[in-house]
C-alpha cells in the first residue's frame, strides 16, 4: 500500500530532470533544460552582494520587498501604459511557477473548467489538478501555431472559470498576436472568465515582433493576472524571483494562497531584482537581451538546417521546435534519448507538454540559451551525426 496521497501518485520525475540526468551521464551538450549556462549581468550580481552586505537578510514582507513592488509597477507603466498600485496589485513570489500555482489555487474551485493551450509549460496541469479544476484543451498546431476562432470559442461555457495563456510561448516560440489577444479578451469578457497569463519571456522576441500584455487589452484590466519573473530576463533562474500583477481582488486571490505556500522569498535577491528593473530601460538592457538571443537563435537554426533537420523558427522565447517526422523514429522520446546517448546533444521530447494522445510525438525542443561554444559544439555533433 502506497503512502503517497492520491493527488501526487500520478506525478513522476519531470522530463527536464530526466533528460538532464541523461545528458550528464553521456556528457551531452545540454540543449534540453531551459537555463542559461553563461554569466548573469554583473550589475544584478553586484546588487545582490550589496544587499546581503547591507543586512537585507531577514524575511521580506509576504507581498514582497516594497522597492521591488514599486519597480514592477513602474515597469508595467513604462512598457504597457498601465497604472499599477504596488501595494494592492503586486505580489512577489518564489519564481513565476509559484505565482502560477498560487493564482490557480486562489481562483479555481473543484469542478471549475480551465482552458489550456497545449503544448503547455509542464507545471500548469499539475497545478490545476491540485485545485480540482477540469482542463479543456486547445491544441496549437505547427508550423504557425495559429488559433481558429470557432474552435477556441467552443471551449467557453458557463463552467469556464479561467484561461491560462503563455506568451511568448514555451515550447513553440509563438508570440500571440494583438488580434489573437483581442479574441481571447472578447471571449473572456463575454463569458466572465479570468485570464492567468505567463509572460516570463516578455523581453525575448525576434524579427521585429512585439509582445503585447493581455492585461492592457480593453476589458481585461480587472480580469487578468499577469505573471513574470527576473529569472529569464536577467539570466538568474536560480534566484526564483517572480511576481504577479492584477487588480486588487485577483491579487488577494493570489496572495491568500501564496502566504501559505512560501509566504516570502529571498529578501536580498528581491532587492537586487528591483535594482535591475530600475536600471534596465535606461541602459538599453532589454534591447541588448533580444539582440543577443536572436543571434543565438539564428546560429542554432543554421546549425540544425546544415544537419538536414527542419526547425520551426520561433518568434520569441529561447526555444526552437524541430520537425522529426522524416527521421524514422517511433516518437519524440525515442529520438531525444538517441540524440542524447548516441549523438551527444540533449533535447526535450515535447509530448511531455501535451495531454492529447500523440501530441508532440513528431517534434523535438531545443534550447539556445547557451554559450556560443556550447552551440558550436552541438552544431558539430549534429553535422557529424548526419554526415555533413
Amino acid at each position: 500500500m502506497t503512502r503517497l496521497a492520491r493527488r501526487v501518485q500520478g506525478f513522476g520525475t519531470t522530463i527536464f530532470a530526466e533528460m538532464t540526468m541523461l545528458a550528464n551521464e553521456h556528457k551531452a551538450v545540454n540543449l534540453g533544460q531551459g537555463f542559461p549556462d553563461f554569466a548573469a549581468p554583473e550589475f544584478i550580481k553586484e546588487a545582490a552582494r550589496e544587499s546581503i552586505a547591507a543586512e537585507i537578510n531577514q524575511y521580506a514582507p509576504g507581498s514582497g520587498q516594497p522597492r521591488l513592488r514599486r519597480a514592477i509597477a513602474q515597469k508595467m507603466h513604462r512598457h504597457y501604459g498601465l497604472v499599477v498600485d504596488p501595494d494592492r496589485e503586486v505580489t512577489v513570489t518564489v519564481g513565476a511557477t509559484e505565482a502560477i500555482f498560487a493564482a490557480i489555487m486562489g481562483l479555481v474551485d473543484a469542478g471549475d473548467e480551465v482552458i489550456l493551450f497545449e503544448p503547455y509549460y509542464d507545471s500548469y496541469l499539475p497545478s490545476l489538478q491540485f485545485a480540482g479544476g477540469v482542463p479543456r484543451l486547445y491544441t496549437l498546431r505547427p508550423p504557425d501555431w495559429g488559433i481558429d476562432e470557432e474552435e477556441l470559442e467552443a471551449l467557453f461555457n458557463e463552467r469556464t472559470k479561467v484561461i491560462i495563456l503563455n506568451t511568448p510561448h514555451n515550447p513553440t516560440g509563438k508570440v500571440f498576436s494583438e488580434d489573437e489577444l483581442a479574441l481571447i479578451a472578447r471571449l473572456c469578457t463575454e463569458h466572465d472568465v479570468v485570464a492567468v497569463v505567463d509572460e516570463v519571456y516578455e523581453h525575448i522576441v525576434f524579427d521585429g515582433e512585439r509582445h503585447h500584455s493581455l492585461l492592457a487589452m480593453p476589458g481585461m484590466r480587472e480580469r487578468t493576472v499577469s505573471i513574470s519573473s527576473a529569472g529569464k530576463t536577467f539570466s538568474v533562474t536560480g534566484w526564483k524571483v517572480g511576481w504577479s500583477v492584477a487588480a486588487p481582488e485577483l491579487s488577494q486571490a493570489v496572495f491568500r494562497a501564496h502566504q501559505f505556500i512560501t509566504y516570502s522569498g529571498a529578501a536580498p535577491l528581491q532587492e537586487a531584482a528591483a535594482h535591475a528593473l530600475e536600471l534596465a530601460d535606461e541602459q538599453g538592457y532589454y534591447e541588448e537581451l533580444g539582440t543577443m538571443y536572436q543571434a543565438k537563435r539564428d546560429y542554432l537554426l543554421q546549425a540544425l538546417r546544415e544537419a538536414g533537420l527542419q526547425p520551426i523558427p520561433p518568434k520569441g522565447t529561447y526555444f526552437v521546435m524541430v520537425d522529426i517526422s522524416e527521421l524514422g523514429f517511433d516518437d519524440d522520446v525515442a529520438f531525444c534519448r538517441y540524440l542524447t546517448t548516441d549523438v551527444g546533444v540533449a533535447a526535450i521530447p515535447p509530448s511531455a507538454f501535451y495531454t492529447t494522445t500523440g501530441g508532440g510525438q513528431m517534434l523535438a525542443r531545443f534550447a539556445f540559451c547557451k554559450t556560443e561554444a556550447a552551440l558550436e559544439q552541438a552544431g558539430r555533433r549534429l553535422r557529424r551525426w548526419r554526415g555533413v
